[in-house]
């Protein structure tokens, strides 16, 4: 089940950047954010594929979804300018980003290659 992210969680599950310069990763295990809006057809597109692949690697990685016209600070945040945009978090190192909706197999390739599960 993906979950939707406000800021508040944001800050408590991901990474609060209010507190911290550089990134520390909060969560205990990897994630993928998906930064969408209700209006935008890709998003509608990738929705499904998320949904499937929380559920392939439940208790293995969180995918949340932020909403970026209620969440308009964390969308500047990460400077995310179109959408859909993903933001892959590895327990372990840098985040890394990707524009557009991205198919199935290249998701799972992220999901092995970036957040090494």
């Amino acid at each position: 089940m993906t979950t939707l992210l406000t800021k508040e969680t944001f800050l408590e599950k991901v990474f609060n950047y209010e507190k911290n310069k550089d990134w520390k990763f909060e969560g205990d295990k990897p994630c993928i954010i998906d930064f969408y809006a209700d209006w935008c057809g890709p998003c509608k597109m990738l929705a499904p594929i998320l949904e499937e692949l929380s559920e392939t690697y439940k208790g293995k990685i969180d995918i949340y979804k932020i909403d970026t016209e209620a969440e308009q600070e964390l969308a500047a945040a990460f400077a995310v300018r179109s959408i859909p945009t993903m933001l892959f978090c590895p327990k372990e190192g840098q985040p890394q980003m990707a524009q557009g909706a991205l198919p199935k197999h290249e998701l799972e390739r992220v999901i092995k290659d970036v957040l090494g599960v």
